[in-house]
Parts: C-alpha cells; structure tokens; sequence
C-alpha cells in the first residue's frame, strides 16, 4: 500500500485505506480518504480528537483558503495552541467524507477503468462512512478516539460511531443532528434530489467532464438553504423587500430571493452534483436503530460520555430530536444553545458551541465554563459555503459568536424495562 501524500503548499493529505464492504453487500474497491491534521499525536496514541464536518463541507475545519480548500475553514478558531482543541495538547484530525468530493473517495473519483464512477458509484450509508474512517484511522495508528465531534451530518457520523465502534470513542457530541432521518427531512430532500436529477444536464450521473446539472444545483441549495435559517430570522433579515434597485412586480426579485439564489451559485461553483445526492441520499437513510432493535436499544450502546447540543430555532433538526439522543444511558448533559439563526446556529453560535465542547473535553459538567470569545471582527465562516447541515453556507453580512448563553439541562433517562445495562468497554471494533 501506498505511503500518505500531501500536495505542495497544501494541508490536505490523502491515504489509501483499501477496499470497503458496504452495508448493501457491495465492496468499493481501493478506497482514498483525504484530511486534514493539527497537533501531533502522543506516544500513547490517545490524544486524538476526531472533527466531522456537515453535507456540503470539508476536511478544511481550520486555517486560509489554500490549494485544496476554496474556502477558509468552517470553524475557525476552534483548532489551535490555547484554543479549545489545543493543539499543544490534542491531535486533531478532520478527514473529508466518503462519497464526497474533496479528496476521498467519491463519485467523481476514477473507478476501476479509470473513468469517474458516475452512476456506477455504489449507494452508501452513515455506517460505510464511519468504517472507511475507521480505517483511515487504523493506518494512522488510532485506536481511541478522546473525542468524536460533529455537526449535522457530521453529527449523524459521530453518534454512528459512538453506537457502531464504542469501544474506541471516549467522549461523542453529536451536534445539531438527530438519531434518524425525520419525514420532514426526506421530505425537503426530495425536491432538492428532483431538481439535481431533473437537470438535462445530469445524464444519469455520468455528466463528466461536461457542466453537469448545475441548474439543477443551485436550485437544490436554494430549497436546503431556506431550511437552515429560521423564518423569524429570514422575516427580519428581509421580509418582503425588494432587492436593491429591483422591482419585483416588473420582473425584479425579492431580498430573500437573491440571497438563496446567491448561494445557489457559491456552491454549484465548488461542489460535485453527485456527491450532493450520494450525500444526500445517506443523509436520509440514517438510522442507528436499524437492525440493533430501535433507536433507543441502539442508544443503550453508547459508551462514550455523550454531549449532545442542539439549536433552540432549528426547524430542521430539532431540538425534540436532540432530546431524544440525550436519554441514551450514557449522556451526561443537553445543551440547548440559544440562536435566531436556525439549523446555522451550530457554526454561528460558536461562543456558545465552543464552550461546550471545552467542558466536554474537561469532563465538567456542561454548560459551566463562560463561552469562548470570537477575537474582534471575527466571523464564523463569512463569505465562504461553509460545512454545514444539508448544505450551508454563511454570506458576509452573516453574524458570528452571538453573545447568548447556552441553556443546560440535564439528560433524562428512557425506559427500557428488561433491557440490560450497558457497560463501559475499551475494546476495538
């Protein structure tokens, strides 16, 4: 097998990891998964924090726009000496998904003739992705995890691995996320699926090297952005005004719908149309119940201390949905962080995000330390399609670190009579 590579001027390194046998009996040959690394991994191999980004991110969680990264990172200032994933004291490691299309393995990859995979790209689950992470992580020589900690689809990555692979998952915060796909969230991703497919463009997935269905996902983004802001904030933003200098009633736009439409393009610009409905489609299918009894018997798995954090004016992954995570056996805490922003408010809110990731890390009770400060004119990831839930992207005029506190409740237990405890276990896989 073939050593790391990292590209000149670059952060981003890519490693061969194999092939995969996916969850539909299907085996993905040669498997490449791209990353990024911050900090330097201990003798005892067990200061590595692993970092799940959302739909439409990336392994950049950190750091300038580069080589291999279009945009700055998604969560700036999380990663660095003296900050919350100090790097003095933890390795930080963000791979970039499978399926996705920023370095690892995905449908614009070369398949086995060496032509991109197109629509012969295997369907894949939240369990395929962890795994072929899993073995990103056994070529680097982690076998535990002190954190695993994501954010909407992301999230979905980190409470799999927590149920899938306990043994190698101290601390879990799944972010923003839920434990399965509602029908509200198929639901909004169907049209986004219509609308890519729909596209003369697509050709059935085999559109390269031609344009592809661009059209068709600006679109998608324009429906999956609408959903990660909260009406009131939309209505505040924008209400019914006109765009600058346009008239709707002559053929002109509304505010609110140049700013969809903006962000529309801004991805279509940097993102793979396969990899948005691979990603997608995996987004629906989660489930970690399925096959293990249910969520809750599934929860009852989870042997990590488990943070979970949602967003008061998330419409999409609610904070009922959060709730239902919290009353795994094992969760220590909810963290209900206060934002007008919507599903966005995980990577808007980062004073408050933040602050609970550093009492997770300290094993303090959630929701105790004061809410790390943005530096002065910091924003979170403006002017940049950031890693987000099902696709966001924070515009320029996008606020940052709202100084809101973090609302802390404690976790409330489910019932399962007749179900034995889970216990604490430190073995691999």
């Amino acid at each position: 097998m073939t050593t790391d590579t990292v590209r000149p001027g670059s952060r981003r390194h890519t490693l061969p990891v194999g092939d995969l046998p996916l969850e539909s009996g299907e085996h993905l040959p040669g498997v490449r998964m791209a990353y990024e690394t911050w900090g330097r991994l201990n003798e005892a191999r067990d200061n590595a924090v692993l970092v799940l980004h959302a739909l439409t991110g990336d392994s950049h969680v950190e750091g300038p726009a580069g080589p291999d990264s279009p945009t700055p990172g998604w969560w700036p200032g999380l990663i660095g000496p003296g900050r919350v994933l100090d790097t003095d004291r933890y390795f930080v490691i963000a791979p970039n998904v499978l399926g996705g299309c920023r370095g690892s393995t995905g449908p614009s990859s070369p398949g086995p003739d060496g032509r991109p995979w197109g629509s012969l790209f295997p369907r894949l689950t939240v369990r395929d992705q962890v795994r072929a992470e899993a073995l990103l992580a056994d070529r680097l020589g982690i076998h535990t995890f002190a954190a695993v900690i994501g954010g909407s689809m992301g999230g979905m990555r980190a409470l799999e691995w927590a149920v899938t692979l306990p043994g190698r998952v101290r601390r879990c915060m799944p972010i923003a996320t839920s434990a399965i796909a509602s029908a509200d969230q198929i639901g909004w991703a169907t049209p986004q699926l219509f609308a890519i497919k729909g596209d003369p463009g697509y050709h059935r997935g085999d559109y390269y090297p031609g344009r592809g269905p661009r059209t068709g996902l600006e679109i998608a983004r324009q429906i999956a952005h609408a959903t990660y802001r909260s009406a009131d904030e939309l209505e505040d933003r924008f209400g019914a005004a006109a765009q600058p200098g346009e008239e709707p009633a002559a053929g002109g736009r509304f505010a609110v719908q140049s700013y969809l439409e903006h962000h529309g393009k801004k991805l279509a610009r940097r993102f793979d149309a396969n990899s948005y409905v691979t990603l997608t489609e995996v987004m629906n299918g989660h489930d970690i119940g399925r096959d293990r009894g249910g969520v809750e018997a599934a929860l009852r798995r989870i042997t990590a201390d488990l943070t979970v954090v949602v967003v008061d004016s998330d419409r999409l992954f609610t904070p009922a949905e959060g709730e239902r995570i919290a009353a795994a056996p094992a969760c220590r805490g909810l963290v209900n962080v206060t934002s007008p922003y919507g599903h966005d408010g995980f990577l808007i809110e980062t004073d408050q995000v933040f602050a609970a990731i550093a009492d997770a890390l300290a094993d303090r009770p959630v929701g105790t330390s004061a809410p790390a400060q943005q530096p002065a004119g910091q924003r979170d990831s403006a002017g940049t399609p950031a890693g987000d839930g099902r696709a966001l992207a924070l515009d320029e005029d996008d606020l940052a670190g709202s100084a809101h506190r973090a609302e802390v409740r404690p976790a409330v237990p489910f019932s399962a009579p007749g179900l034995p405890p889970v216990l604490n276990g430190t073995g691999l896989w």
